[in-house]
């Protein structure tokens, strides 16, 4: 994988959005170069470094293509699946690559600050770029998210106000989230030719759903909404849902099943023969006594854990039997 973006920004590979922008904002303060004029070139690289796992963490498409392809993936030496709408295919048939636009470190830090240099630049959001001399030295001495000029520097007003995010439902069945599979959407929205005239493009957006995803998982496609002058495109959020399925219920990583079986079966014995959601046919001898209580747990069968590929969650069997001869 190369360089840890997590150990980079001294995360865990759980963290969440908050957590990366308060590691961010930490090592970036400490290692930006006009803080260390003795060590500038040492603090150069780590503030380069900083802001580049951030950069890649924090995008939820450069992150999926990181963590399963490492460093390769994002220059586009490998053929990833499944991430969406960065992916550009030849007009040959031959494989998808992926292509992200690389930012400077000093873009990435303008950006997350919402600050603006002397000159009126507001870093990469239509202004003019702010080289780190560019900064006010004051800045530095004071907490920038709590005071509103931020350390000497005019807060940017006139930076694109970006439109809410929006959210679609994506129903999958119980067997597309135990498998995996691919879906594609095909969408249509208002975007601006080449000469400035506005139009309607149709794009489809391949989604490849990982063996184990959970209801509520989101998927984002960045700034796919409509484009208009002066706003920046809303990002496109499909949220899983699942559907009921005929046999089992799903409880965390946990699949239920459950059967009935006549009051001799539970007191004399009983063998459980159960169909998996991809087909195979499992046969579970019960040798205890089985109450209406009791519950046959298989370690194993159950759910992929997303997370952990080699692990499962488990199958347990509930039992329906007649409370009377």
């Amino acid at each position: 994988m190369g360089v840890d973006y997590y150990k980079v920004l001294q995360v865990d590979r759980s963290a969440k959005e908050d957590d990366l922008k308060k590691a961010y904002r930490k090592l970036a303060m400490k290692w930006h170069p006009d803080k260390n004029p003795n060590n500038k070139k040492e603090a150069e690289a780590k503030f380069k470094q900083i802001s580049k796992a951030y950069n890649v963490l924090s995008d939820p498409q450069k992150r999926a293509v990181y963590e399963q392809y490492g460093e390769e993936g994002l220059k586009g030496r490998v053929p990833p699946h499944g991430a969406g709408g960065y992916a550009g295919a030849s007009n040959g048939g031959g494989p998808t690559m992926f292509r992200f636009n690389s930012r400077s470190a000093d873009d990435i830090f303008s950006e997350f600050f919402r600050f603006r240099g002397p000159l009126g630049g507001t870093g990469d959001m239509g202004g003019s770029r702010a080289a780190p001399s560019g900064f006010t030295r004051g800045m530095f001495g004071e907490d920038i998210f709590d005071t509103p000029r931020g350390g000497g520097g005019e807060a940017s007003s006139n930076i694109p106000r970006k439109r809410a995010a929006i959210e679609r439902t994506l129903p999958c069945s119980l067997e597309d989230l135990y498998k995996g599979t691919t879906k594609k959407m095909k969408i249509s929205r208002d975007v601006t030719d080449a000469t400035g005239r506005p139009t309607t493009a149709e794009e489809i957006l391949t989604i490849e759903i990982k063996p184990g995803w959970k209801k509520g998982t989101k998927i984002t496609f960045p700034e796919k909404g409509n484009e208009q002058r002066g706003v920046i495109p809303s990002d496109l959020i499909f949220i899983i849902d699942e559907k009921p399925h005929s046999v089992f219920k799903r409880d965390g990583n946990d699949l239920i099943v459950t059967q009935k079986i006549s009051l001799v079966e539970a007191l004399t014995g009983y063998t459980a023969q159960v169909t998996t959601l991809d087909g195979r046919n499992l046969t579970i001898p019960i040798n205890s006594i089985i109450s209406p209580t009791y519950e046959e747990v298989v370690k194993g069968k159950g759910m992929p854990i997303t997370k952990e590929p080699s692990k499962r969650g488990n199958l347990r069997i509930k039992f329906d039997i007649p409370t009377a001869l």
